[in-house]
């Protein structure tokens, strides 16, 4: 997807990035993956591929934010402040199943957890995958509704998946992805995302800054 003109960046996920991730995966999830289990899945799950979501003013290396990245270093070096969000997916022969996606809470409502969707089924296209699927929470009516706009459709439930409080999860799958029908559609809706985000206020939510990594 065309992010030429928007403060945003998405990239592969480096264990550079790890603790940050987990720090958002603790403040997010409620049964959250350990620091270690995203350390394995990057050194040894050669099907799996996670990307992540930066805002370029934050970046350590920018020009724009040098002054406030001195701050954020000093008070939080461990964790980086300009990664948003992550995904990713396992590639299970032509399947690529989307294992993860989150977005620090501050900065939900932008349309970047659209955007690491978009991104992932974009990059499961390019390792051949022929259809996605996932699993959701059936009281996620939010994130059903994104999953349905980009043609996951209800094929299954889980019963008990989530072992915290045992809530049912619906299995959402796509059609053929390479289908021309499905490309299409996949380059529509990034057009509109991409003037959705050219049209949002590109200012850090009120209150946060580069050394409140998880405000």
């Amino acid at each position: 997807m065309d992010l030429s003109g928007l403060p945003y960046v998405v990239d592969a996920m480096k264990d550079r990035d790890i603790l940050t991730v987990s720090a958002i995966e603790q403040a997010v999830f409620t049964s959250p993956w350990s620091e270690s289990a995203f350390r394995s899945e990057l050194a040894h799950h050669d099907t799996a591929c996670y990307l992540v979501v930066r805002y370029l003013p934050w970046l350590p290396t920018s020009p724009f934010s040098r002054k406030a990245q001195m701050l954020w270093r000093w008070q939080a070096p461990a964790l980086d402040a300009s990664l948003l969000g992550y995904g990713g997916f396992w590639r299970v022969v032509d399947e690529g199943h989307i294992c993860t996606l989150a977005v620090r809470p501050a900065w939900r409502g932008r349309g970047l957890g659209e955007l690491l969707l978009v991104s992932l089924i974009e990059k499961a296209l390019q390792e051949g995958a022929e259809v996605m699927t996932l699993e959701v929470r059936v009281s996620n009516v939010a994130a059903q509704r994104l999953y349905a706009k980009y043609g996951f459709e209800r094929v299954g439930r889980r019963k008990n998946y989530y072992a915290e409080d045992h809530e049912d999860a619906w299995i959402m799958t796509t059609g053929a992805i390479r289908s021309s029908a499905y490309q299409q559609t996949l380059a529509g809706l990034a057009a509109r995302l991409r003037e959705r985000l050219l049209c949002e206020d590109h200012a850090p939510p009120a209150q946060t800054t580069p050394h409140q990594p998880l405000a």
